[in-house]
């Protein structure tokens, strides 16, 4: 019988994680009497085209193992079509999976999976100056986000979880320096020096840094965070709040806005990352796209 779910491995994900449980959860799938065909990626540009052509071919859902990043390139290709995007999830991070109700390990969200239901989610649309679109599921921003989010992936990959974001944080705050952030959203146009402004979808990213701690995946809208200039005991102070309720109302250096639009231009350009991944820089425009991408969840029985 013809496969009707394709699974698509990055097998360094989590530091070789994801390559190393592919057995397990092929065999915790075929246990449930799910028809799954294994495949590994070569690179993030497969995993899009294998997902759209599984897509082309009729595949019911197109799953990713590995982390937010491989989930993050499979709804790319998705994007536009029935297919459904499932996750299981075996990175360093896993906030999409955290914002989704999906079980942070990989063989526990396999094991509800043919008890899983179709949830339709809103995905985020980033359109450039040079008129160049990208999207993001998650979280995203710029400035020390953005900075932070490149450094976790190089300098301090091999940390784990969240200390790889928490060390380009503050690297990225000790050598950087607070950019001009003009933004419009919701007919309101304003200036200020800000650390960074995020945009999100989901609550969290850099591996449950609460940034958006209300955002939901499937109202419309976007969280805008605009987050001004801090010294470094502020900062500090913020860290364990962030990593636990994201409650930042005491702090008046933190803007939140929710809207379905921004626009932001900032002074320096600023790199853009969303779902930890580098989408281009500013100008740009952020914009929600209501139900866009259809994801596999648990099952609320």
């Amino acid at each position: 019988m013809r496969p009707d779910t394709l699974v698509i491995v990055n097998p360094a994900s989590g530091g070789g994680r994801a390559g190393r449980i592919e057995a397990g959860i092929a065999a915790c799938l075929a246990a449930q009497g799910i028809n799954a065909r294994f495949i590994q990626s070569k690179s993030s540009e497969d995993i899009c085209n294998q997902a759209a052509q599984a897509a082309a071919e009729g595949y019911r859902c197109v799953a990713a193992l590995g982390g937010d990043g491989a989930f993050h390139h499979v709804v790319e290709g998705l994007r536009g079509t029935e297919t459904s995007a499932g996750f299981f999830p075996a990175g360093n991070g896993n906030d999409i999976a955290r914002s989704l109700g999906i079980p942070m390990d990989a063989m526990r969200s396999a094991e509800g999976f043919a008890r899983a239901k179709v949830r339709v989610v809103d995905l985020v649309r980033v359109t450039f100056r040079d008129g160049r679109n990208a999207h993001f599921i998650g979280a995203g921003g710029m400035g020390l986000d953005a900075e932070a989010a490149h450094l976790a992936n190089t300098r301090f990959s091999k940390l784990p979880g969240v200390m790889r974001y928490l060390a380009g944080a503050l690297w990225a705050f000790s050598q950087g320096k607070p950019i001009e952030l003009r933004a419009e959203l919701n007919g309101e146009r304003w200036s200020v020096r800000a650390l960074f402004a995020a945009i999100a979808n989901g609550a969290a990213y850099g591996a449950g840094v609460r940034i958006a701690p209300d955002a939901k995946m499937d109202d419309g809208m976007l969280d805008a965070v605009i987050v001004g200039e801090l010294g470094w005991l502020r900062l500090l102070r913020a860290i364990p709040i962030v990593l636990t309720s994201g409650d930042l109302k005491n702090f008046k250096e933190v803007r939140r806005y929710r809207c379905r639009r921004v626009r932001v231009e900032t002074d320096p350009p600023a790199k853009i990352h969303g779902d930890g991944e580098l989408l281009g820089e500013t100008p740009a425009e952020f914009e929600a796209l209501p139900g866009a991408i259809r994801v596999m969840t648990p099952s609320s029985e």
